[in-house]
């Protein structure tokens, strides 16, 4: 099974603005290995993401998705190869059910969820919010924990959890995304037997980044952000072969501020 996941920073513009014959999601999706896809920040509705994943759809892709309650910002999906087996919306906190922040489904006889965190904004009302969030989170991934079942959390976490998985994190050491409280959060995912599976491929190595800002030389110098995870129950870490960032070659062939982070398990 290869999983993978990517922010696409609106759908829609990551298959019409930005792509040409050669170009974009949608030549992506035709050439991509992934047996499921996580999609984050779709900035669409249930009709315009049918609309736009219209192609792929009809190739044979299964959609399920959790749309934004504000028009134009988050949501998220989920791309199957194979069948849902079910499809759950929101990750029990009633505060954000229809945020479009977390669909998880089951597929292949595996709990997939697509999630994204909100950005924050330090000592605001925003990062309260997102604390709020990620306590919801972390409450379903405990559970999702004793449920027996191999389970994949991937997506944009909007969080740096250590020095490696940002460039210049001595910038950032104030800001929603590297704070302290953040990081440790992160930490007691995985100290509550969570598994990041790329830095378990990529042990002491800085990135692989997967978000780098639209603005000035960040893509073309590498300083970016490490900030799109998959977390995986141990059983299934163990199964984790590969894992890496699809970068592109170029800022021109970008189709979103963020690369694709795939894993392959056996």
């Amino acid at each position: 099974m290869i999983v993978t996941t990517i922010n696409v920073n609106g759908v829609r513009a990551a298959v019409k603005q930005r792509s040409t014959d050669n170009l974009g999601m949608l030549a992506w999706l035709k050439q991509t290995r992934a047996d499921v896809i996580c999609l984050q920040e779709t900035r669409a509705d249930d009709d315009q993401l049918a609309d736009a994943l219209g192609p792929a759809i009809a190739d044979g892709w299964q959609l399920a998705a959790a749309g934004p309650h504000r028009k134009g910002r988050n949501g998220v999906a989920v791309l199957s190869r194979t069948p849902f087996d079910a499809i759950r919306i929101g990750c029990g906190a009633e505060e954000f059910e229809a945020h479009g922040r977390y669909l998880e489904v089951d597929t292949a006889g595996v709990t997939v969820a697509s999630i994204y965190v909100p950005t924050g904004e330090a000592q605001t009302e925003r990062q309260a919010e997102k604390e709020r969030f990620m306590a919801a989170v972390a409450a379903r991934m405990a559970e999702l924990r004793v449920g027996g079942r191999d389970a994949i959390v991937c997506g944009d976490w909007n969080i740096a959890h250590t020095e490696n998985d940002i460039k210049n994190w001595k910038g950032n050491v104030k800001k929603s995304g590297f704070l302290p409280e953040e990081r440790q959060w992160v930490s007691d995912l995985l100290a509550d037997g969570w598994v990041d599976v790329v830095r378990r491929l990529h042990p002491d190595v800085a990135g692989p980044y997967a978000w780098w800002s639209w603005r000035g030389k960040a893509f073309d110098n590498d300083a970016g952000w490490r900030i799109d995870y998959h977390l995986v129950t141990p059983d299934l870490a163990q199964r984790a072969v590969s894992a890496g960032t699809e970068r592109p070659a170029a800022y021109a062939l970008r189709w979103s501020d963020h690369a694709p982070v795939t894993v392959e398990f056996e």
